[in-house]
């Protein structure tokens, strides 16, 4: 099925087609910048679009509320179960719209082909203006990360809606996967500590930790990403929690460090050939 509208270029020029008729529009470089304006909004036409696969949803606990999106796989069936992935956002994407925190990495798992190759239960909290998914001490050289402290009301909400999601929806409990970027990627070394039992696996990207909570999660698969330039969270940060890993005996541990990129490295790590096979593939 066509759309009722198109637009492409040819020789003629710049082409509106609107149902069987088609209206030709010259001058060759206004023709371009309406075309590149045409591309533009199609593709955030599109970008929306795959993001209403996510169902708006709230949970509620004890008078607090976590606002979040999940994505079923489709002809969902609960009598199969599907691996559960967290999606931790960063310290923009925070408010109370459970918009923003689709705006990195909901294509991955909203692409005809991975939904296809990867059927999966898809989550992606949204934590409140001026907090955090984990305790954070900020300081004039970076961040800093409590040894012991407790978890933050949007992780205590978080983890409470894991457990519900757990209990009630088709999930494979050996394939628990957790994921996140800055803010979100500290927030997936947290809970990892915190909860490490429930885990197959974990990928924080340009996040950190205090390494001395890494103990508990020696024999998980984490894969670590971090840009080489990072102004905003210094790599480190996920150096230092790579190397806690390999001292304390892990062998599923990886550290990618990306030359000459800032604080945006989930663009490379989306991009790579095996972020999403490596996630999949791994299970207790």
């Amino acid at each position: 099925m066509t759309n009722f509208f198109d637009l492409y270029m040819n020789e003629k020029g710049l082409t509106l087609k609107a149902g069987n008729t088609d209206f030709v529009l010259k001058k060759p470089e206004k023709c371009r910048i309406l075309f590149l304006v045409f591309l533009i909004l199609s593709g955030i036409s599109t970008i929306s679009a795959q993001n209403e696969m996510f169902l708006k949803r709230e949970f509620i606990s004890q008078s607090d509320t976590l606002r979040y999106r999940i994505l079923f796989p489709e002809n969902y069936d609960l009598k199969k179960t599907y691996p559960l992935v967290i999606f931790l956002h960063g310290s923009g994407e925070r408010g109370a719209d459970n918009e923003k925190q689709l705006k990195h990495g909901a294509v991955l798992f909203t692409d005809k082909e991975n939904r296809a190759k990867y059927p999966s239960i898809v989550l992606f909290p949204q934590c409140r203006e001026k907090e955090y998914w984990a305790p954070i001490v900020t300081r004039e050289n970076g961040f800093g990360y409590p040894l012991k402290s407790e978890a933050t009301e949007p992780m205590q909400l978080l983890i409470r809606l894991i457990a519900e999601i757990r209990k009630n929806e088709a999930v494979d409990q050996k394939r628990i996967y957790i994921m996140g970027l800055s803010m979100g990627g500290m927030g997936t070394f947290d809970l990892i500590c915190r909860k490490p039992g429930i885990f197959a696996a974990a990928i924080p990207i340009c996040g950190g930790v205090n390494i001395d909570r890494l103990n508990k999660v020696k024999d998980m698969p984490v894969r670590i990403y971090h840009g080489a330039d990072d102004p905003v969270v210094s790599p480190a940060h996920s150096v230092d929690a790579y190397n806690k890993l390999k001292a304390i005996g892990s062998k599923q541990a990886e550290l990618i460090i990306y030359p000459g990129v800032g604080h945006n490295s989930w663009t490379n790590a989306f991009a790579a050939d095996d972020f999403m096979s490596w996630i999949y593939k791994q299970h207790k």
